[in-house]
C-alpha cells in the first residue's frame, strides 16, 4: 500500500512543480509517522523516503531510540518548554518554534550535547483560532534576531498551517503571505531557505507557492487508527 501511495504522490508532485516551473528536487518530502509504528516508517525507508515527522516530543524519542540517526527526524507539533528536550535529542529539525523563552531553552538543551540546532520558525497564517504561531512582524523579527545570537541555533526558516477549508483562494493567501514574510526577513538580510507548508489536502498549492518542505501523513501511509497503540503496529 505504501508503495503505490508513494508512487501516486511523487508523481502529483512532479506535476505540480512542472506547472509552477520548479524542480522537484528543490522539495524535500516529510513523511509524517505520527501514530504509525516502526514497520511502516522501515517500509517508507526501503522506498526512499528518509524524513519522517512526528508531532509528541516522547514519541519521537521512543522511535529514535530504536532507530536512531539511521533517518532525518523532524518534530513539526507543538512543544512546550518541558519536552525541549527529547526534542533536541532526537530531531534534527524543529518545525514549531514560536517564543523567546521556546527557543532560549532549545539552545540550551542543544548546547549541553554540543549540537546546533536547525529550527524553523511557525507562523500563523489564518484566522483559525486552533492553529498556533506568531503574527506580527514584531513578534517575528524579535525572534529572528534572538535566533541569530544563539550559538546553538541555526534559523533555516519558517513553517504555517493552512486553515481547513474547501476556498483554494484562502489557502493560496496563506501560504503566499508565507513567502512573502520569508522574502521580508532576507530583504534584512538574513538567509533563511525553507517554507514548511503544505499536507496532504493542499499541498499542490504550497509547491505553486513555494514550500520546499511538506509534511504528508496519510497520502503515504494511509487513515490513521487512533484505537491502536503504534507500538503494537
Amino acid at each position: 500500500m505504501i508503495a503505490d501511495n508513494l508512487s501516486r504522490l511523487k508523481e502529483r508532485i512532479e506535476q505540480s512543480c512542472k506547472r509552477a516551473g520548479r524542480n522537484p528536487e528543490e522539495i524535500k518530502l516529510i513523511a509524517v509517522s505520527k501514530y504509525f509504528g516502526l514497520n511502516a516508517i522501515l517500509e517508507a525507508k526501503t522506498l526512499g523516503l528518509n524524513d519522517f515527522g512526528e508531532n509528541r516530543p516522547q514519541e519521537l524519542n521512543l522511535k529514535f531510540e530504536k532507530l536512531g540517526d539511521s533517518v532525518h527526524w523532524h518534530l513539526i507539533g507543538i512543544l512546550q518548554k518541558n519536552k525541549v528536550k527529547y526534542a533536541v535529542k532526537a530531531a534534527e529539525f524543529i518545525h514549531s518554534v514560536d517564543s523567546i523563552e521556546l527557543v532560549d531553552e532549545i539552545n540550551y538543551r542543544a548546547e549541553k550535547i554540543n549540537k546546533v540546532q536547525k529550527i524553523l520558525i511557525e507562523v500563523k497564517t489564518s484566522e483559525e483560532k486552533t492553529k498556533s504561531g506568531l503574527e506580527t512582524d514584531n513578534e517575528i523579527f524579535t525572534l529572528v534576531k534572538r535566533c541569530s545570537e544563539l550559538k546553538n541555533i541555526q534559523l533555516i526558516g519558517l513553517m504555517t498551517m493552512a486553515p481547513f477549508t474547501e476556498d483554494t483562494n484562502i489557502i493560496r493567501k496563506s501560504f503566499r503571505d508565507l513567502r512573502y514574510l520569508k522574502n521580508k526577513i532576507n530583504n534584512k538580510g538574513y538567509n533563511l531557505t525553507e517554507l514548511s507548508m503544505g499536507m496532504t489536502s493542499d499541498f499542490e498549492i504550497a509547491i505553486e507557492e513555494g514550500a520546499t518542505m511538506l509534511r504528508i501523513g496519510s497520502a503515504i501511509f494511509g487513515e490513521r487508527d487512533y484505537s491502536k497503540d503504534w507500538r503494537q503496529i
